[in-house]
């Protein structure tokens, strides 16, 4: 029997609201879910760390410039710029950190969902997916609000002759 195939009568009796169920097929499917996203997550914890060290290499290496570049005593572009890029990169790396936790924290509650067959796991496993999911997404939609901003603001400058 294939295993997309129509469930059994004894499956339908396990059905919950508008008849949807987790049969051994789905099981599979979200275990096999799971796994990957645990294996995502790990590997976007270990990028976030990777991000904040860099910004504190970038930030220091900044910061360790000469405020003056001439003879004349101007102020150096690059002067200012450690701080900034320490905090920047830094913020990036806690932004990523949320929707990692939120993946592991599914992966881990899904896993003990499909192990003990517990119905309230199962809901904060989705729950904890739906969180990421509408993080990313609303994170997506901000970043995007920025580049027309950015878009804007150089077409503006364009036409101003700036």
């Amino acid at each position: 029997m294939d295993q997309y195939s129509e469930p059994s009568s004894e499956q339908n009796k396990e059905s919950t609201l508008f008849g949807l169920g987790i049969d051994q097929a789905s099981k599979t499917h979200l275990w096999e879910a799971a796994k990957w996203a645990r294996f995502l997550a790990i590997v976007g914890f270990v990028i976030c760390g990777l991000v904040a060290i860099a910004g504190i290499f970038v930030g220091t290496y900044f910061s360790t410039i000469s405020p003056y570049d001439n003879e004349y005593g101007r102020r150096s572009l690059f002067a200012g710029m450690g701080t900034f890029l320490t905090v920047f990169y830094i913020g990036i790396a806690i932004l990523y950190f949320f929707p990692c936790l939120f993946l592991l924290r599914f992966a881990n509650h899904m896993r003990n969902a499909i192990n003990t067959d517990d119905q309230v796991t199962l809901n904060r496993s989705f729950q904890n997916l739906k969180i990421m999911f509408r993080y990313v997404g609303i994170l997506t939609i901000i970043i995007i609000c920025l580049y027309i901003l950015a878009f804007m603001f150089g077409m503006f400058s364009a036409m101003a002759g700036i």
